[in-house]
């Protein structure tokens, strides 16, 4: 059991070296997905037929490039932390496909800018669409529609996703009661991950 706890604990190692290596070759305002372990994950990946129920858009953080993301605040994540956080380490990137016209220094200072803007703020349970609180998606959609005018994903109403299941209804009446908001606009990691406007650039399965 020691032995195979010690491989665990190598293998992960390797993972962690290897995202801050430049094997990965990341970028400001690259944006990636994973399978959270959270408890609301399974409700997500059912309500939007998805393995990915968590994600994060890359910036740069004194020096050093982190994951930019909404958990319990929003907060800058190590990239390594970030991945061992999630199911089995699997995660995939994603970018911009005009990444090298877009992504100028100064639209990189608005991708910032626009970021700081939501540092600190409270996770949404409740997935609303104001400012006050927000979810992971949210914030990354957020961003880059307002720092570069690019909307990645499609925006639904709560009431467009698959609520039929035991596990979303759960989690609806868990956080809602009887008053759940089937026309709040959302932003899911799924349309996300579907934007036409972004390409795979790693996929660690």
């Amino acid at each position: 059991m020691k032995a195979a706890l010690s491989i665990l604990c190598l293998f992960l190692s390797l993972i962690a070296t290897s995202c801050q290596s430049g094997d990965l070759q990341l970028r400001d305002g690259d944006i990636i997905f994973q399978t959270s372990l959270s408890s609301q994950s399974q409700a997500i990946q059912r309500a939007t037929r998805s393995q990915w129920s968590h994600m994060g858009i890359i910036l740069t953080h004194n020096g050093r490039q982190m994951v930019f993301e909404a958990s319990d605040v929003v907060k800058f994540t190590p990239l390594n932390v970030w991945v061992k956080r999630g199911k089995d380490s699997r995660f995939v990137v994603k970018r911009l496909k005009d990444a090298e016209s877009a992504l100028t220094p100064f639209a990189l200072e608005r991708l910032a800018g626009e970021a700081s803007r939501f540092e600190g703020k409270s996770y949404d349970t409740q997935f609303g669409w104001s400012d006050e609180r927000v979810y992971c998606s949210e914030l990354v959609w957020k961003i880059l529609d307002r720092s570069l005018n690019v909307q990645v994903g499609s925006l639904q109403k709560l009431g467009d996703l698959h609520l039929e299941d035991e596990a979303v209804k759960s989690k609806l009446v868990e956080r809602f009661g009887d008053a759940i908001p089937l026309n709040e606009p959302v932003i899911t990691p799924e349309q996300i991950y579907r934007s036409e406007l972004l390409a795979t650039i790693y996929e660690r399965n």
